[in-house]
């Protein structure tokens, strides 16, 4: 297992990583966001350079303090080989099994392999299941405008904005949730559209990964178009950074994905978080 520092090695990593998209967008979007200063405080492992079969980003241990922070203690993960992938997690010192925490990955087997290497460890993970939808060419987007009352207008979020966003996230409520969206809105891009008053209506907000999200509309202000326009202009925002515009939409939540697919972002396959339960096995 080695640690890639050097940052000559992360940006000949990044281009490795990107000549295989979308397989590794999440790896990719990191790594990106590393060699950009680097806001989240992130690290990349690899089995071997430069020739490697998987790479796995984590938090850097002077972030990861807080055993129960699993907003934090996020890690990615793309492998050419699924052997090299159990054997990096099972690694001494790889993963803190001792934390919450969730694995990002897109490929199959990343569960499957994360269940059975934190069984062997006397831990029991969950899962959570989202579509992965991504837009191979932003800039060919046709542009969606919505009938907006004047007094409204399109900026990005402000940190003031963070107990709203806490508020009304499906994972938010808590001040370690509160902490992480400051985070996003500090550092990374969005897009909302605010009222006369100048209060948030609808927004988007984009993750440390390179992924669109966290979302979400007022219901008294739903049914008028408002994330589709959002989240078209955060893409292309996106993809003129030079991420890949992508995110995720719950299995179930059978309206934004026709609006995904009625933009062309392709329904890639689910993604799996494993989250350990923090309890041993009986």
């Amino acid at each position: 297992m080695l640690n890639l520092s050097c940052s000559s090695k992360l940006r000949l990593l990044e281009g490795t990583l990107r000549r295989s998209l979308p397989d590794t967008l999440l790896v990719y979007g990191t790594v990106m966001t590393i060699n950009q200063g680097n806001p989240a405080a992130q690290e990349v492992l690899v089995d071997s350079w430069p020739e490697f079969k998987v790479v796995l980003t984590r938090p850097r241990r002077e972030v990861a303090l807080d055993d129960s922070d699993l907003y934090t203690n996020t890690y990615t993960v793309y492998y050419r080989d699924i052997g090299a992938y159990r054997a990096l997690l099972a690694s001494a010192g790889a993963v803190n099994w001792g934390q919450s925490f969730r694995i990002l990955g897109l490929q199959d087997g990343v569960y499957e392999v994360s269940k059975d290497v934190a069984e062997s460890k006397g831990i029991k993970l969950e899962v959570l299941r989202y579509f992965t939808y991504f837009h191979p060419d932003p800039s060919s987007m046709p542009e969606i405008r919505s009938v907006l009352d004047p007094a409204m207008r399109l900026s990005s979020l402000d940190v003031s904005h963070t107990d709203l966003l806490n508020e009304t996230w499906s994972f938010g409520g808590n001040e370690k949730s509160r902490k992480y969206l400051a985070i996003l809105i500090r550092h990374f891009p969005s897009i909302c559209l605010l009222d006369a008053a100048g209060h948030p209506v609808s927004w988007i907000a984009s993750y440390p990964f390179g992924a669109m999200g966290p979302a979400y509309t007022l219901h008294e202000h739903r049914q008028r178009g408002y994330m589709a326009m959002l989240g078209n202009l955060l893409a292309k925002r996106l993809h003129a950074l030079g991420y890949p515009s992508y995110g995720y939409v719950d299995v179930e939540n059978y309206p934004m994905q026709r609006v995904q697919e009625s933009q062309g972002f392709q329904c890639l396959q689910c993604i799996t978080l494993p989250i350990p339960c923090q309890r041993h096995l009986p």
